[in-house]
């Protein structure tokens, strides 16, 4: 007997009373009624992806699927909570009644019930991220007490991520330690034996991580055939969510689970931007071929942008080379403004346009609320936060804290503070409060230490940072740290007497720090390129002072400016934070090569991933969208002529208006 066949055989016990062909487009119906099989639902950008599948459980219901048999998997709770709970008002079948939330929610649950095979018991404890990095680094210690006294070695919290990600990706944790943190080289065997100690601590403590919920509850449908067997029967009709963000754990799950082939996968190929994480293209490119005679939907009418906004969009992904399924958004709104592509000499510039053209709109009735500002990393967005509190218009930062409150930015600022005046002790215990085993208290004294003996010797502060006796007061397990730290401080001195401020800036983002920012972070890469933009900041500036009273002015404006409850803001935001959002009017900064597309994007080969990116920037536009690029890029080094990015090359110039702004203020 043909599988899909007998599952066709129930007659409904439930009928929503829906008309599903009044309420759904031509393209959504097609996938709600799909027949039981796999289905692989290509979703495009403001297409109506989450109404599509929540009518496709109201029909299921119809067909006399019990809710119970329906897994829904998500990527948050939230979106499974708001699909479910639409479910209900459409069918009035309690939300509770079906299995639905994130894999981890899912895989804690079933863990929790037939986990024993896998070695974890009903009552297991779950680790949060710091928790587990906190376990992990007892691990380290145990195993190679040496390992995190050598400065040049990741600390636990980057291990942690090293360890993470192969296992979602489901390679060999050597290996990937050595493709995704080559400093120093050769770490592979040691992660490696970490990851297996850390494994065997957990099962011992019987406490599990995030990863552990996806990772065990595949090990325990790869091992135990009974639990298979109930995952297999039980959930007759398995739906994904955002498929295009899964990894491959994740994928592996739902390929086994949905053995039966009973499988609607819904996503969007050209809105994989998450891979970096672990987000797997492939997995959505693949799909047919892991389960075979299946359909494929594609659902491409747009309800959220105007025509023009459209046209500009499909024009990116004309010039995509990296594959994926083709799609052509067609709009359903009328016809708007096309694109406006503003070139400004430099970022100072670019914010001046920005900010000009936003009051322009407010005064012609938007609201603040209506605009959302994006951009691809952080620092590309560091004048315009500065302009934005100095002239009071209020804004929040929904990827983070203000460029200049975040910690490693805050941690450079401290040192070139303390190189300006040795008597501002807030900053010396900011920076040495840094090293192992200094805290306030050892740092107020070794302070104090330097101080007296820099005086009895008739010698600059900074000139006997590293003289024997200071050694002698370091913590042993910081000292390695102390001596490269003394070196940067003693050059970023001497420099600040003959060199410009921008240099002083760059001894110390490239000494010590540098390297403590790549054994700290995972996200270094993306740190350095802040630090290397506090680098351009401060070549504006002929004297240190002046850099210096700057940052504390801008800090004070920035704490000054509270928002309101209530209060309508502009939003600044990252690209990747704005997917699934949707705002009226959206402004795109730096678009210019060596920006957007990062030139670590381009150096590393991203550039499929980078494209993807452009490509949901746009696409968050409902009324009004304006790109702009700087023509002249000043941080990290001299001035340096910038061209527009290469995306606009595949873009028909027909489809958006390029201007040239030109400074009224």
């Amino acid at each position: 007997m043909d599988f899909f066949e007998a599952a066709e055989g129930p007659e409904p016990q439930f009928t929503s009373g829906i008309n599903f062909e009044e309420e759904l487009n031509e393209e959504q119906y097609a996938a709600v009624t799909a027949p039981f099989g796999p289905s692989l639902v290509l979703a495009g950008a403001g297409s109506g992806k989450t109404r599509t599948l929540t009518y496709r459980v109201a029909w299921l219901l119809d067909q006399g699927v019990d809710p119970s048999a329906i897994l829904l998997l998500t990527f948050t709770n939230k979106a499974a909570r708001e699909m479910l709970d639409r479910v209900a008002d459409l069918t009035g079948v309690s939300s509770k009644l079906f299995w639905g939330g994130t894999f981890h929610h899912i895989g804690q649950r079933l863990l929790r019930r037939f986990g024993g095979p896998v070695g974890v018991n009903p009552g297991f404890n779950i680790l949060d991220q710091s928790d587990s990095e906190s376990l992990l680094s007892d691990v380290i210690r145990r195993v190679d007490p040496k390992f995190l006294k050598d400065k040049n070695n990741p600390k636990p919290k980057v291990i942690a991520n090293l360890i993470s990600y192969a296992r979602n990706t489901l390679e060999d944790v050597g290996v990937m330690a050595r493709e995704r943190y080559p400093y120093p080289a050769n770490l592979g065997p040691d992660i490696g034996r970490f990851a297996a100690a850390y494994e065997k601590e957990k099962r011992k403590q019987d406490v599990a991580d995030y990863d552990d919920l996806l990772e065990l509850w595949l090990k325990l449908l790869k091992t135990d055939p009974s639990f298979l067997h109930y995952c297999t029967q039980k959930f007759d009709q398995v739906l994904v969510d955002e498929y295009q963000d899964t990894n491959r754990l994740q994928a592996a799950i739902v390929d086994t689970i949905g053995s039966h082939h009973r499988v609607m996968a819904v996503g969007d190929d050209s809105q994989c931007i998450y891979t970096w994480r672990g987000a797997e293209l492939n997995n959505i490119m693949t799909f047919p071929d892991r389960h075979p005679g299946g359909n494929i939907f594609k659902i491409e009418t747009n309800y959220r942008s105007t025509p023009q906004i459209l046209s500009f969009a499909n024009s990116v992904l004309d010039g995509h080379t990296g594959g994926g399924f083709r799609k052509e958004l067609r709009a359903v709104r009328p016809d708007g403004n096309k694109p406006i592509l503003v070139s400004t000499v430099d970022t100072t510039q670019q914010a001046e346009f920005v900010i000009r053209t936003i009051s322009q709109m407010v005064d012609n009735g938007r609201s603040y609320g209506d605009i959302v500002i994006l951009y691809r990393a952080h620092f590309q967005a560091m004048d315009l936060q500065m302009e934005l509190s100095r002239t009071g218009i209020p804004f929040q930062i929904t990827s983070g804290v203000r460029f200049f409150e975040q910690a490693h930015v805050k941690d450079i600022v401290a040192q070139i503070r303390f190189v300006a005046n040795p008597r501002d002790i807030t900053a010396f215990l900011r920076f040495a409060g840094l090293l192992p085993k200094v805290g306030p208290r050892t740092a107020e004294k070794l302070y104090a230490f330097i101080v007296d003996f820099a005086e009895k010797n008739q010698q600059n502060f900074f000139d006997v940072l590293g003289a024997k006796a200071v050694v002698a007061k370091v913590p042993a397990p910081a000292r390695d740290d102390w001596e490269s730290l003394a070196t940067t401080l003693r050059d970023c001195y001497h420099a600040a007497h003959d060199e410009s401020p921008d240099e002083v800036v760059r001894l110390a983002v490239e000494g010590w720090y540098g390297t403590y920012l790549r054994t700290l972070y995972p996200n270094w890469k993306s740190r350095e390129e802040d630090l290397t933009g506090v680098v351009g900041f401060a070549s504006r500036f002929e004297e240190l002072s002046e850099l210096l009273a700057q940052l504390i002015l801008l800090n004070s404006e920035a704490s000054d400016r509270s928002i309101e409850p209530g209060e309508e803001t502009i939003r600044l935001t990252t690209i990747h934070q704005s997917k699934g959002l949707e705002f009226p009017v959206v402004f795109i900064l730096g678009l210019a090569d060596g920006m957007f597309p990062l030139n670590r994007a381009v150096e590393e080969g991203n550039l499929d991933e980078e494209t993807r990116l452009f490509y949901v920037s746009v696409t968050r536009a409902q009324d009004e969208l304006f790109l702009s690029y700087p023509m002249v890029q000043s941080q990290g080094g001299p001035p340096r002529r910038l061209q527009p990015s290469r995306f606009l090359s595949s873009v028909r110039p027909d489809y958006y208006e390029a201007v040239r702004y030109r400074s009224s203020w």
